[in-house]
């Protein structure tokens, strides 16, 4: 029986931090950041870090594990996820995935075990092709491999046409099982928490991280993150301070947009909308009863 793993995916600013801790609180479990820019040290505004009184709520990983002088991958993510799941699961706890970096968290539940950083941004590549694809190029594809998948959708045919190119061993099944729980809402209220969140940041220092970015480390991979890059003409005497700001809600708001495009066309996550009059007792039930099936056949 396969161990079990909660995952919260969705867009930025729905809530996925206070549902994760509030899911590691009810089940004993332990938060691993499933977030690309959460992993640097000096950047806890604008990436919308958990503060240290929600990280003294629920433990958290993944989070302030690297300097800004070096990169992160998907390839360093699904390495360093699973180390922490193993350890997790040692301590018997719950690990949840919390985060929105849908290619991160995608590679991941997958069960991406690549040979190496190199290999894993071709498969990675290959993926980005067969998603622009038609259907019927898509499933063309499929039959000319003569591949035989149960159920022919775009996320089956996407996946056997990677394990057809990239089956030589080094890709193997995940170990576990996973229930993905997706956060969503209504596009105006989502939009609106969007530019609170945004107003909020600044009023926190959010100026002064991207600041310290743009002064010593202008060609780092987090500075290039949204938050951060649109205050580089401002610095430079090219736009003024409302403008940058206005451009980083807006580049929010076309982010959350994208993010759930990609959980809802790549992954199999069934959203729950965080205004209705259920939630979050809805997510905990479901939690519940994926968690308690392990027990049973155990």
């Amino acid at each position: 029986m396969k161990k079990k793993i909660l995952v919260v995916v969705g867009p930025t600013a729905v809530g996925k931090t206070a549902l994760g801790i509030r899911l590691a609180q009810a089940f004993d479990g332990e938060i691993i950041s499933g977030d690309s820019q959460q992993v640097y040290r000096g950047l806890d505004i604008g990436t919308a870090k958990a503060t240290p009184t929600e990280q003294a709520a629920a433990r958290h990983h993944l989070i302030d594990v690297r300097n800004l002088t070096e990169n992160f991958s998907a390839y360093d993510f699904v390495t360093a996820a699973n180390l922490e799941i193993e350890q997790i699961l040692a301590r018997k706890k719950i690990p949840i995935i919390v985060g929105g970096t849908g290619l991160y968290v995608q590679a991941l539940i997958d069960g991406y075990h690549l040979g190496g950083q190199n290999q894993h941004n071709e498969m990675m590549q290959l993926r980005e092709y067969l998603t622009t694809l038609s259907d019927e190029l898509l499933f063309e594809k499929v039959h000319e491999q003569g591949l035989k998948i149960t159920e022919l959708n775009r996320r089956r045919a996407v996946r056997a046409l990677e394990l057809a190119a990239f089956g030589d061993g080094e890709n193997k099944p995940s170990p576990y099982e996973f229930l993905l729980i997706g956060l969503t809402a209504e596009r105006k209220i989502l939009y609106e928490r969007i530019n609170q969140r945004v107003d909020g940041m600044m009023l926190a220092g959010l100026l002064d991280e991207a600041k310290l970015l743009y002064e010593q480390f202008p060609n780092v991979q987090a500075a290039k993150a949204i938050g951060y890059k649109e205050f580089f003409p401002y610095f430079a005497g090219e736009s003024e301070i409302f403008e940058a700001t206005e451009l980083v809600k807006r580049n929010s708001r076309r982010y959350a947009k994208r993010q759930l495009t990609w959980f809802r066309n790549r992954m199999a996550v069934k959203f729950y909308d965080v205004l209705d009059e259920n939630y979050p007792e809805n997510v905990l039930a479901s939690a519940k009863n994926f968690l308690e099936e392990r027990d049973i056949i155990e």
